[in-house]
């Protein structure tokens, strides 16, 4: 499948059977070839290459793809980028070549088939085709068959094609022919895929040697926060997902992504959700520890999910004493809700996002399906935020705060038929009814339940040792079924 430079210039090639290469030199070195982790390593090639531009894309089976545009002049121009490149490769033991042209085509042609490594830029159409007419037919990245068809007719390099009439070759070998040769020259115009969407704002920092321990990354990006937030702060906006980006001397990347339950630019703010989530490392079974090993040489602070967010005045906390040796604070609703953003941001930085939940009401009055579960980072509005803790409580009866997955069943004995329970047994054990309440009759909703579907009477009941059970009747007696059933649904504390 591949070779290293010790065994080529030994003779052997990729597509050589292992007998044949052994015959050549009987000490080489075989390795099973594994396709998950080949892709794996090709993978993290592209995510450090990301250190130059954020538009980094994958070119299998050997190859990553960058758009430079517009970052050269940090690296010393397009020279010194392509040195620092092959390098910096070198040193995690990578053989790589690099070129530099205007089309990603002519790039990739000129990094297998020439010594070449900076182009002619695409308009300068005759510099550029008189560079790539040399090269063989196979930079025009086609097919093995095409290739060996194209080299039967007498069409060995590129300038070859070029020289001859369109219509008769495209009609034998195919329109992609001219369509990648178009490319190189610049007639026309094709895109990259890049692993990951280009950041709504970045802001990075080099270190000439690496950053060593956590409390230097913590200061970093603290720092870079400060940068980012006057960035945010002068479009108008605020970030809802970040991330932090390590880049390690030694090749490996480490992404930290946070977020936030409402847009902010407050340096502060971030810093804290990013030293929680560095504390956090490798604590939980999601994420692995953060290994610093020969230090980060490059750290990035992306704002990848931003919204409008319109300035606020801050205001001063009104303190209110309420004995000689304790003092309270009066907050506006703005505040609280500031406060509560703040602290579920911490938590999901810790534990994770997904692990912070609200409870968002539903449209039905079922209980069971009352109430929905949803991440708080999610909720895309104040006034959602706000709505996911606000009580209803003079609307609705009393309920249990939380509920059984699903009603257990339970023996209970009523005086009449449709009356409250006066005992009933649950799990092996009696229970004598003191007080009870109700009943809250809940019909089923036709519109969505099927035609099964029975009316509920719920209770609220006391035994005699002071527990509390949330009961219900299901089926009305004597309509809808001839022995009604009864269940526990939740328990009060």
């Amino acid at each position: 499948m591949a070779v290293d430079g010790a065994a080529r210039r030994l003779g052997l090639a990729p597509g050589q059977s292992l007998a044949d290469a052994r015959a050549i030199a009987p000490d080489l070195d075989a390795v099973e070839h594994d396709p998950a982790v080949y892709d794996a390593r090709l993978a993290a090639v592209a995510d450090w290459c990301r250190r130059f531009t954020p538009l980094a894309a994958l070119d299998a089976p050997d190859g990553a793809m960058l758009d430079i545009t517009g970052v050269t002049h940090l690296f010393g121009g397009e020279a010194a980028l392509a040195r620092e490149i092959e390098q910096k490769l070198a040193r995690q033991g990578i053989t790589g070549l690099c070129a530099i042209a205007s089309s990603p085509e002519a790039a990739w042609a000129l990094a297998r088939f020439d010594t070449t490594r900076i182009a002619p830029p695409a308009q300068e159409d005759k510099r550029l085709l008189r560079l790539i007419s040399h090269l063989p037919v196979a930079a025009l990245r086609l097919d093995p068959e095409t290739v060996a068809a194209l080299g039967r007719a007498g069409l060995k390099q590129i300038g070859d094609i070029h020289m001859r009439p369109r219509a008769p070759i495209a009609a034998r070998f195919g329109p992609k022919v001219f369509a990648t040769l178009d490319a190189m020259l610049g007639l026309s115009r094709s895109a990259i895929s890049p692993r990951f969407e280009a950041p709504a704002y970045m802001i990075e920092r080099r270190f000439a040697e690496g950053v060593g321990t956590r409390e230097q990354i913590e200061l970093t990006i603290g720092s870079l926060a400060q940068e980012l937030c006057l960035m945010l702060e002068r479009h108008g906006e605020g970030a809802r997902r970040l991330c932090a980006t390590l880049f390690r001397v030694d090749g490996a990347v480490r992404h930290i992504h946070a977020g936030t339950s409402r847009p902010t630019r407050d340096p502060k703010a971030l810093a804290r959700l990013f030293r929680e989530r560095l504390e956090a490392a490798g604590k939980t079974r999601d994420e692995d520890p953060l290994d610093i090993g020969y230090g980060f040489d490059l750290i990035r602070l992306a704002a990848t999910e931003v919204e409008l967010l319109d300035p606020t005045q801050n205001v001063l906390a009104q303190r209110r004493a309420i004995s000689p040796s304790q003092n309270d604070f009066d907050f506006s609703d703005g505040e609280r809700a500031e406060y509560l953003a703040d602290l579920v941001d911490r938590l999901g930085a810790r534990l994770g996002t997904r692990r912070v939940l609200r409870l968002i009401a539903q449209d039905t009055h079922l209980p069971e399906h009352a109430v929905l579960a949803v991440p708080a980072a999610e909720l895309r509005t104040r006034a959602a935020a706000k709505a996911s803790f606000e009580s209803p409580a003079s609307e609705t009866p009393d309920r249990p705060i939380r509920l059984f997955e699903r009603p257990e069943p339970v023996e209970a004995i009523a005086s009449v038929p449709d009356g409250p329970p006066l005992r009933f047994r649950w799990r092996r054990l009696t229970h004598e009814v003191a007080a009870i309440e109700g009943p809250e009759r809940i019909a089923p909703e036709w519109w969505r339940q099927e035609a099964s579907a029975l009316t509920r009477d719920y209770f609220r009941v006391e035994d005699v040792q002071g527990h509390r059970f949330w009961l219900f009747r299901e089926g009305l007696y004597g309509s809808e079924t001839p022995r009604p059933r009864w269940y526990v649904h939740g328990l009060f504390a």
